[in-house]
């Protein structure tokens, strides 16, 4: 039996083989942030010169790249990503996700935008029925943390400050506890969140979900992708 490490190292190298047919000579890729991602980056080096540079969305991902000669370049200069790949703290099989346990969810999101397809790359615990057993992220600006947490509590969460943790934008964040909601809830309260003053981002991914999610199993390595039915914002 796998160990969830073994587990995502498996999904990590099964990334790299997926997204090696996208790369171009001058494509520009998107990597996130967190363990599994660490572990894709590791892995990506060995094919540095198939593109052209990566765009991070944490310090501790550019830094690792740039350890291994992969070049990062500022998302300023970028008008659009070959791939994004991240992974989740939830993801549902419509894709939505829970995103910011490492507290990179507002870089995240931009970079997410700019891609032309978003491959979440997690181990078979990270796929759910609901969404909301992973306490949801949401990075505030600091003088607002009170009173945003305020209107989560009328939205029926638990919001728990992270205390001592600073995003690399300067944000703080709340992680709410409470909410397990289907795709369309998410949907709405992702809409809902992100509106309230004082708010940077919201951790719910559910307005555009992932495109693709390589989910590693004990049998394997699993591809999903958004079902034809599912809403999606672009």
């Amino acid at each position: 039996m796998f160990t969830q490490d073994q587990l995502k190292q498996n999904v990590a190298h099964k990334a790299v083989d997926y997204i090696l047919p996208l790369l171009e000579s001058d494509a520009v890729i998107g990597i996130g942030t967190g363990s599994t991602v660490d572990l894709f980056i590791d892995r990506l080096a060995q094919y540095k010169d198939q593109f052209r540079a990566a765009v991070s969305s944490s310090n501790r991902s550019t830094e690792r790249m740039r350890s291994l000669g992969i070049p990062v370049v500022d998302l300023n200069d970028i008008q659009s990503l070959a791939v994004y790949v991240d992974g989740a703290d939830e993801i549902d099989h419509n894709l939505a996700m829970i995103k910011g346990g490492g507290g990179a969810l507002t870089r995240e999101k931009i970079v997410a935008s700019l891609a032309q397809q978003f491959v979440c790359i997690v181990d078979e615990s990270k796929l759910v029925q609901q969404l909301g057993q992973f306490p949801l992220p949401i990075e505030v600006i600091p003088l607002a943390r009170q009173a945003v947490a305020r209107r989560l509590i009328e939205l029926g969460g638990r919001p728990v400050w992270r205390h001592g943790f600073v995003t690399d934008n300067g944000g703080h964040i709340l992680d709410v506890e409470g909410l397990s909601v289907d795709t369309e809830r998410a949907r709405q309260l992702e809409a809902i969140i992100n509106n309230i003053p004082g708010v940077i981002s919201c951790g719910f991914f559910a307005l555009t979900p992932a495109s693709v999610a390589l989910v590693a199993t004990q049998n394997g390595v699993d591809v999903l992708r958004v079902p034809p039915s599912s809403f999606r914002h672009s």
